[in-house]
């Protein structure tokens, strides 16, 4: 008898841990999202999003177009941008969407400060529905707060490329030619004339 209660009670807590462990909803401590933006020349976004607390990984690649395995020769239809892997539990995705538009000037349809073309259009890439209306949200307040229209656009996510490796982290390979670039390229001092600091 004795035996068999105790058999049942491991029986019991097995169920238990396999339900647990089934569950498709429950959530894991240190568990990753990733968001993807845009925002002109892809190694300033990765330098910018690599200085924010909570962010694990961010690749830089091309997004938003439909022919097979751009490169940085071809990629007609894609725009420059960023994957950035992160973790909820200590940066949430408006905080992300923040720091998007204080490193970006949302009010250039051209480019980004001295890089121009379609390639270097501003973009927010949504995977699901609560990313998109905070999208959308912040980028009607700053439209209202500057009484300009932004011409970021807000689209749903799409295949994502890595761009070549020597892409990667090249604000941390090359410093020298990378602080050379974006001083020269007025990054620094539009975002100061915009959000009224160097926030990249």
């Amino acid at each position: 008898m004795i035996a068999r209660c105790i058999c049942a009670a491991l029986m019991a807590a097995f169920l238990a841990a396999f339900m647990i462990a089934a569950t498709p909803h429950a959530t894991h401590a240190g568990e990753s999202k990733t968001a993807i933006f845009a925002g002109g020349c892809f190694w300033c976004v990765e330098d910018a999003f690599d200085k924010v607390d909570g962010v694990s990984e961010t690749v830089s690649g091309y997004a938003g177009g439909t022919t097979p395995d751009p490169t940085y020769g071809s990629h007609k239809g894609y725009v420059e941008a960023l994957k950035v892997t992160y973790d909820p539990s200590k940066v949430t995705y408006a905080q992300l969407l923040d720091h998007f538009w204080r490193n970006i000037d949302p009010f250039d349809a051209s480019g980004q400060f001295c890089d121009k073309g379609p390639a270097y259009r501003t973009v927010v890439f949504t995977s699901n529905d609560d990313e998109r209306s905070l999208a959308e949200k912040t980028k009607q307040e700053i439209s209202d707060r500057f009484k300009k229209d932004v011409v970021t656009e807000v689209r749903p996510t799409t295949t994502f490329y890595a761009a070549e490796e020597y892409h990667q982290d090249y604000h941390r390979k090359n410093p020298v030619s990378y602080k050379y670039y974006k001083w020269n390229c007025g990054r620094d001092k539009r975002l100061a004339e915009i959000w009224g600091d160097t926030s990249s």
